[in-house]
C-alpha cells in the first residue's frame, strides 16, 4: 500500500469515501458499496443542466439512457456518449451522474449516459452490444432527440473506457457510424496483468490488481473472450483508422499501463493521440474535480479535448 504522503492531496475525499466500503463478496454487496461510495463523493447537479431519462432501442435490448443538456441548448448540438466505470459489474445512471453532468457543463455538448447491462448476469458481449447499439441509433436518429448524429464522441472511464475503445473498433470494422473522437479515462483494455503498474500499485488504494483480475475474469467468462478485441481492445491486431484519442491515466493505478500501451500503439498506427497522466493521482480521480486545482485541471483537459473535436467544421 502506498504511503498517503505520496498521493496527491486532491485525492483525500476519494480515500475518505473508500473507508465507507464494507467487505463484500457478492455482486449485490459490491453494488451496495459502490452506491455508498459514489453517493459520498457526488457533486450536486446544477439547475442549468436538464436531464431526461428514456430508452434507446437496440437489437438485443431497450437500453436505458439519461440525456443531459444545457437549459438553453439549441437543437443540433454535438453529443458525447458517456460510458461509466465499475468493473462491468457496478454502476448505473445515478452513480455516474456527477461525471455525466460535468461533461455536459464543461464540454458544452449534450451527453447521453448509457446504463448498459452488467455482469455477472450479462457477461460479454452484452455491455458492448448495448453501447454500440446506442452509438448506431444516435448516428441514425439523433435529430429525434435534438442532437447532431454526425458529431458524436465517445467518453468512458475504467470499464467504460474499454467499452468506448471497443465501440470505436467496431465502428471502423463494421463500416460506421463515424466517431469524431474517443476519450478513455483510466481505461481497462485487457492487458495481461504483468505490466509494471500491476505490480507497483497492486494494493491500490483505490483499485487493486486482484480486483481488476476479478472483474475482467467475470466479464471475459474466464479465458473465453480474453483475446477478443471488442472485449480486450489491446488485443486488437491493428489500431489504424481509429478516431482521435485522448488517453488519460492515473499514475498510482494498477491499470495505468493499459492506457500507456494503448496510446503507444495508437501513435504507432498513425492515430492522432494525446496521452495525459494524472501525477500522484488514483483510479477514480475524475470524480474529484471539485477537490482542488489539479483535479479541476485534469477534468478541464478532458473537456477541452472533447470540445475541440466536436466543434462544427467551418
Amino acid at each position: 500500500m502506498r504511503d498517503e504522503s505520496e498521493i496527491h492531496p486532491d485525492m483525500k475525499p476519494l480515500l475518505a469515501a473508500r473507508v465507507l466500503m464494507a467487505p463484500a463478496k457478492t455482486p449485490a454487496e459490491k453494488r451496495a458499496n459502490w452506491t455508498r461510495y459514489t453517493n459520498a463523493i457526488a457533486i450536486p447537479r446544477p439547475a442549468h443542466i436538464r436531464t431526461e431519462d428514456r430508452h434507446i432501442p437496440t437489437p438485443a435490448y431497450e437500453v436505458p439512457v439519461r440525456l443531459y443538456r444545457h437549459a438553453e441548448q439549441a437543437a443540433g448540438a454535438p453529443v458525447v456518449v458517456y460510458l461509466h466505470g465499475g468493473g462491468f459489474m457496478l454502476g448505473d445512471l445515478d452513480s455516474s451522474d456527477s461525471n455525466a453532468w460535468g461533461l455536459c457543463d464543461q464540454a458544452g455538448t449534450v451527453v447521453v449516459s448509457v446504463d448498459y447491462r452488467l455482469t455477472p448476469e450479462h457477461p460479454y458481449p452484452a455491455a458492448f452490444e448495448d453501447c454500440y447499439g446506442v452509438l448506431t441509433w444516435l448516428a441514425a436518429h439523433g435529430a429525434e432527440i435534438g442532437v447532431d448524429g454526425s458529431r458524436i464522441a465517445l467518453c468512458g472511464d475504467s470499464a467504460g473506457g474499454s467499452l468506448g475503445a471497443a465501440c470505436c473498433l467496431a465502428a471502423r470494422d463494421r463500416g460506421g457510424p463515424a466517431v469524431a473522437a474517443q476519450a478513455l479515462v483510466y481505461p481497462t483494455l485487457g492487458a495481461d496483468p504483468i505490466l509494471p503498474s500491476y505490480v507497483e500499485s497492486k494494493d491500490g488504494p483505490s483499485l487493486t490488481t486482484e480486483g481488476m483480475i476479478y472483474y475482467n475474469d467475470i466479464y471475459f467468462s474466464g479465458f473465453r473472450y480474453a483475446a477478443d478485441p471488442y472485449a480486450a481492445p489491446l488485443k486488437a491486431p491493428d489500431l489504424a483508422g481509429l478516431p482521435p484519442a485522448f488517453i488519460h491515466t492515473a499514475e498510482f493505478d494498477p491499470i495505468r499501463d493499459d492506457g500507456r500501451a494503448f496510446a503507444s500503439r495508437l501513435a504507432a498506427a498513425g492515430v492522432w493521440v494525446t496521452y495525459r497522466e494524472a501525477r500522484r493521482m488514483l483510479h477514480g480521480f475524475l470524480r474529484m474535480r471539485e477537490a482542488g486545482a489539479q483535479a479541476r485541471a485534469e477534468f478541464a483537459a478532458l473537456c477541452a479535448f472533447l470540445r475541440y473535436h466536436l466543434e462544427p467544421v467551418a
